[in-house]
């Protein structure tokens, strides 16, 4: 099987063009790629599609195998993948997710895509929707407790579940390993969820570290700082919807004007390498 390893802001996937490529049993096939000792190394797999419905389909799975919704750094990805191959010559293209049809526009650098915006959507608070177990609308600024300590919660959805805590300590030396799953696990959040960990730097800058449902802490997430920015301006922790949100893996850029507003954000697209790879027994690709 022919692929390619991209990364946006250190969120790295195996991507796979299912134009030219059959990617069968695609939840054991992430499970097997995303592997970093006996498989290609990511946090997941995208799958490249055609679509009915929009100029392109991506379909994403988490390192476990469960399927996401969406994946913010994964879509800039397919973005410079579908160009820089020649799939599209359009800085301005559309792709179907399980979160609904997204748009991007893709900003070039000697010919190639350097940085694409996305127009996310506007975000769910609807707590209900979410999913997130509070017998509340809005779960804005919430406690919730968490192997005994209790933590302010915003619960936000861009298409994937999660939920945003605000500290004082520095979110770069929390143990990760040992809160991330309990968060993740915990039993408000039916669906599982998403948990972002952050600092105020200033009136503009925010600090993140993320535990992904299904992969485990990543250098970044998308949707993530998405959510970050919308928890931020919701709960008058920014002076502008103009957020710039620092992941371990880099910068992404975020834009919210508050409502049914849509989420614009921007950031880098990464090649890696391209390769191939053969594919044990029970995982099948043909071309």
């Amino acid at each position: 099987m022919r692929f390619t390893k991209m990364h946006g802001a250190g969120n790295d996937y195996v991507y796979v063009n299912c134009f030219t490529e059959e990617a069968e049993n695609p939840g054991e096939l992430s499970k097997f790629v995303s592997d970093r000792h006996f498989g290609i190394g990511a946090d997941g797999l995208i799958l490249i599609k055609p679509s009915k419905r929009a100029d392109f389909e991506m379909a994403m799975y988490n390192a476990d195998g469960s399927q996401g919704k969406m994946c913010g750094n994964g879509i800039r990805c397919v973005a410079k993948y579908v160009y820089d191959h020649g799939m599209t010559d359009q800085t301005k293209i559309s792709v179907d997710t399980l979160a609904g049809i997204k748009y991007l526009e893709l900003f070039l650098e000697k010919g190639k895509v350097s940085q694409v915006k996305v127009d996310m959507g506007a975000p769910c608070l609807a707590a209900a929707e979410i999913p997130a177990d509070f017998d509340i609308e809005q779960a804005v600024n919430v406690p919730i407790e968490v192997e005994g300590r209790v933590y302010d919660m915003t619960a936000v959805s861009m298409g994937n579940p999660h939920c945003v805590l605000f500290l004082e300590e520095d979110v770069r030396a929390l143990d990760l390993e040992k809160i991330g799953p309990a968060f993740e696990n915990h039993p408000r959040f039916p669906e599982r969820i998403n948990t972002e960990f952050v600092n105020i730097i200033d009136a503009q800058t925010l600090r993140m570290r993320v535990w992904e449902r299904g992969s485990g802490e990543t250098l970044a997430c998308g949707t993530g700082a998405c959510a970050v920015a919308v928890a931020a301006i919701l709960n008058g922790r920014t002076a502008s919807n103009h957020v710039t949100v620092q992941l371990t893996g880099g910068e992404l850029k975020i834009a919210w004007e508050g409502g049914d507003a849509s989420v614009f954000m921007t950031g880098p697209a990464v090649t890696v390498f391209e390769g191939e790879i053969e594919l044990p027994l029970g995982i099948k690709s043909d071309r």
